[in-house]
């Protein structure tokens, strides 16, 4: 292990959490092999509870957490001047947890009423452990100057600058609303009004730093998503009585609206991921909330106070609302005394939300200087891993520094909009949706969703006369008649095809409500397959806990023959290279080496040697047991002189049967994330998605094709 940090916190309420999920994030994103260790548990409601941090990152990592010190345990020995002896404990587990780890991170105690000791113990414990200091704050009220002079004062504590441990500070939270006391306020119902807010600009505090030594290696900006809590959450808190189900456990709840008012007062606050609290016996609310419901506002929840019960004439005027996933629960205290428990719920990520889990690791880490997460490689000998966290994060990259436009036919599909908006905040793709652009604005609204510059829609109908005359004459030895093309441009597969085949974009992306089939039958008529590709196939990159694999093709063809699999294995292992992972071609088989006999192992074992022969710069092996390929222990009693046994990287499977019934099989049977499929060997880059596709999976899809957008681009060009 090469390097140790300590995140240490100024004060109360910096997020100290989410500022140590962040680090850990973006240390993975770089393809680090990192630890985390608590010295002293600090719960925050009782000594029964958890460590906050340590929970997190069991329930949502693999990573090999040791177990803090109780703070009863802690405080014991500092009672009794047995620090030395505390020190000893701390260094014990730290070393048990930090083994194999090329950074350690370590996480402070927050300084309390109740723990007074905690920046003494830090100082301990840094020295201790020769740990380098990272100060984690919030702006609060202060001004850039205030915050600056805060800052140092903390500095000098612990050594000033004849202390050369101390790394920087990461400054959380800043531009959250606060209370006169410079907390974050808790109260979700004031979060719209930012008042109290602090006014000034990122840039403005990065420019009173450039004086000082003291380094800032992070301004994490404030986002109302980083405390959206889920409907659940809140019902479970105010112990309500659930009278529709809904979509309570995926819903957000981003604001809180008292409905006090008459309905045409209160219409504005109607908006996506609000929690709506009416008395039960107010009818007009209920009903209104449940018409915005039915055209598609996706409202956070309807909490009815006062213990009624919904009237019964009214069941029928909300029952397509309760359709829709509109989550209604109840309680017994009036709206006064709800408001009451409300304000008493903690903004804390549950360890079980995984969504908001990751939405606070990612933005966390991207506010991060990636200039000192590289910096923690230096003296690491071992060569990097590409952990999920890292291949995601090289997708993004990748996909910016390409700035391709990527055309998305399914331009008015609720996650498709949301996708093309994330693809434009985070700078992935320019994303084109096809659709009536108010139908398009009508779901984004619904949704919360803010299109932006980086999104552009265009309506089919205004376009579609253009690519009439194209059409026809690519597909005239077919039989294509103008009206027969004027027909098959009202799909806008079809259509954003040809806007693909005209270079006014650079890939295409479909598949949430189209079938496979729908989506690649167009490209393969007009774009057709590259000039070195015989066949087009498909890849997923499987996400495991520690490592991407590939697999291929799990898509696309039923039955290929040897030359075919040969091709697949080839496609397979250079997309891998080409998105970091480095290619071991294992050809799967239900038999090793020559230890059995059949049509279907001889087709794998001939394929093995055509892709050998066809390039011999690449690891290829075959036939191979998938446990054989995978498992070391297996590989080396099945397979021991192999190159690619018990590494394998690309998984080429005999048969669509096969690699179709495996991927699901192990990302479903382990939770895991696939992104794909990627299509190979396509002229131009098109890819489909499934039609059980998360926000994120398109989002990853787009990226992924923007990146081949740009490597076809780089290709085309060596060949000139």
């Amino acid at each position: 292990m090469s390097r140790t940090i300590m995140l240490i916190p100024i004060g109360t309420g910096v997020g100290l959490t989410s500022v140590s999920l962040g680090v850990l994030r973006a240390m993975e994103q770089k393809g680090l092999r990192v630890s985390f260790f608590k010295p002293i548990a600090q719960p925050r409601h009782g000594d029964n509870q958890p460590d906050l941090t340590t929970t997190i990152i069991e329930a949502n990592s693999d990573m090999k957490v040791a177990e803090p010190l109780t703070m009863a345990n802690a405080e014991a020995l500092i009672r009794t001047d047995q620090t030395d002896v505390l020190m000893e404990e701390i260094i014990a587990r730290f070393k048990e947890a930090t083994a194999e780890a090329e950074v350690a991170l370590i996480e402070g105690l927050v300084p309390t009423r109740n723990h007074p000791f905690a920046n003494q113990v830090n100082y301990e414990i840094a020295k201790t452990l020769d740990a380098e200091i990272v100060f984690i704050t919030t702006p609060g009220t202060d001004n850039p100057a205030q915050l600056k002079e805060r800052i140092e004062v903390a500095v000098s504590n612990f050594g000033g600058s004849k202390n050369s441990n101390i790394a920087g500070v990461v400054i959380n939270k800043h531009g959250a609303p606060v209370d006169e006391q410079g907390r974050t306020r808790p109260d979700l119902s004031d979060i719209f009004d930012d008042n109290n807010a602090a006014k000034s600009s990122n840039v403005e505090v990065m420019e009173i730093f450039n004086s000082s030594p003291i380094r800032v290696l992070g301004c994490v900006p404030w986002s109302i998503d980083l405390i959206a809590t889920r409907a659940s959450d809140l019902a479970k808190h105010l112990n309500a009585e659930i009278i529709n189900e809904g979509e309570i456990n995926t819903r957000r709840i981003k604001s809180i609206t008292f409905c006090a008012r008459s309905i045409p007062n209160m219409v504005e606050h109607f908006r996506a991921g609000s929690l709506l609290v009416t008395s039960a016996d107010r009818p007009d609310v209920i009903v209104a909330a449940c018409l915005a419901a039915m055209n598609g506002l996706e409202i956070g929840a309807l909490l009815l106070t006062g213990g009624y019960s919904i009237p019964e004439q009214l069941n029928g005027l909300c029952e397509r609302a309760f359709q829709a996933g509109l989550p209604v629960f109840t309680t017994a205290g009036n709206t006064w005394q709800t408001s009451l428990n409300l304000q008493s719920f903690s903004l804390e990520v549950p360890a079980d939300d995984k969504e908001r889990v990751e939405f606070v690791q990612n933005h966390v880490a991207a506010h991060v200087d990636g200039n000192w997460i590289e910096s923690l490689s230096e003296g690491a000998a071992r060569a990097r891993r590409l952990s999920p966290p890292a291949f995601r994060y090289q997708l993004t990259e990748l996909a910016r520094k390409a700035a391709k436009r990527i055309v998305l036919p399914e331009g008015d599909e609720p996650r498709t909009v949301k996708a093309a908006a994330i693809c434009a905040e985070r700078k992935i793709a320019e994303c084109v949706l096809l659709g009536n652009p108010e139908e398009i604005k009508r779901v984004a609204d619904q949704q919360g969703v803010v299109l932006g510059s980086g999104v552009t829609i265009i309506d089919p109908e205004a376009v579609r006369e253009q690519y009439v005359a194209r059409l026809v004459e690519l597909r005239k030895n077919k039989g294509m008649t103008e009206v027969v093309a004027r027909e098959q441009l009202e799909d806008t597969v079809v259509l954003g095809t040809m806007m693909l085949e005209a270079n006014e974009v650079h890939g295409l992306v479909s598949g949430a409500v189209h079938t496979t089939a729908n989506t690649i039958r167009p490209p393969l008529q007009i774009i057709k397959t590259a000039p070195s590709a015989s066949l087009v196939s498909s890849v997923f990159f499987m996400l495991l806990p520690d490592q991407v694999l590939v697999y291929g093709d799990c898509a696309i063809n039923p039955d290929p023959n040897a030359e075919q699999l040969a091709e697949i294995a080839i496609q397979s292992a250079d997309s891998a290279a080409a998105f970091g992972i480095e290619p071991r071609v294992a050809m799967i088989s239900y038999s090793t080496g020559t230890s059995g006999q059949g049509a279907d192992v001889e087709k794998v074992r001939e394929a093995t040697l055509i892709a050998q022969q066809k390039r011999p710069d690449l690891m290829i092996d075959g036939p191979l047991q998938y446990d054989a390929a995978i498992m070391e222990n297996v590989a080396a009693s099945k397979a021991p002189n192999s190159p690619v046994a018990g590494k394998a990287t690309v998984f080429v499977f005999p048969d669509l049967n096969t690699g179709n019934t495996t991927y699901k099989a192990v990302q479903r049977s382990a939770d895991l994330v696939s992104i794909g499929p990627m299509l190979q060997g396509m002229r131009k880059p098109v890819n489909d998605l499934s039609r059980g596709a998360l926000v994120d999976d398109i989002v990853y899809t787009v990226a992924l094709t923007a990146i081949q957008a740009k490597q076809a681009e780089d290709a085309e060009a060596a060949t000139e």
